[in-house]
């Protein structure tokens, strides 16, 4: 029996990593060629819309930061928002129709928080959240 739940686990693991690959290969594009990958690529498995991923970073002054955020096969089902340390709402893209990219320049360094979270009205289920952060050449 634990050798069936251990096969039908890897099943499962595997499948959501080829999901995630696919979407941050979609998302990838939204980060384009004016901006350099901070290598890094925020993942999150939502199991329903009431569940929230949160990612945190740091972003520096002087320095215009594009998010890219995506799940599932088409964009506008991840609804995310950057928030600072002390949880002030700096942005949302709900407010743009979930928008699947923003770009942001910031004055002055600080940490933030992001939160992805898939919009209940796209009706998406369950899926990967993908978020990647680039900067801008200078």
């Amino acid at each position: 029996m634990k050798k069936i739940l251990y096969a039908i686990y890897f099943v499962l693991a595997g499948f959501t990593v080829a999901q995630c690959d696919s979407i941050a290969a979609r998302c990838i594009k939204h980060i384009g060629v004016n901006y350099i990958s901070d290598g890094q690529q925020y993942r999150a498995l939502l199991l329903n819309p009431e569940e929230t991923a949160e990612f945190r970073t740091t972003m520096f002054s002087e320095t215009i930061y594009r998010f890219a955020a995506c799940s599932g096969t088409t964009d506008g089902n991840l609804i995310f928002s950057v928030y600072d340390q002390d949880r002030n709402l700096i942005f949302s893209n709900k407010n743009y129709r979930n928008a699947p990219y923003w770009d942001f320049k910031v004055k002055s360094t600080f940490d933030a928080i992001i939160e992805g979270r898939l919009d209940p009205d796209k009706n998406p289920g369950s899926g990967c959240a993908v978020l990647l952060i680039g900067f801008k050449q200078k």
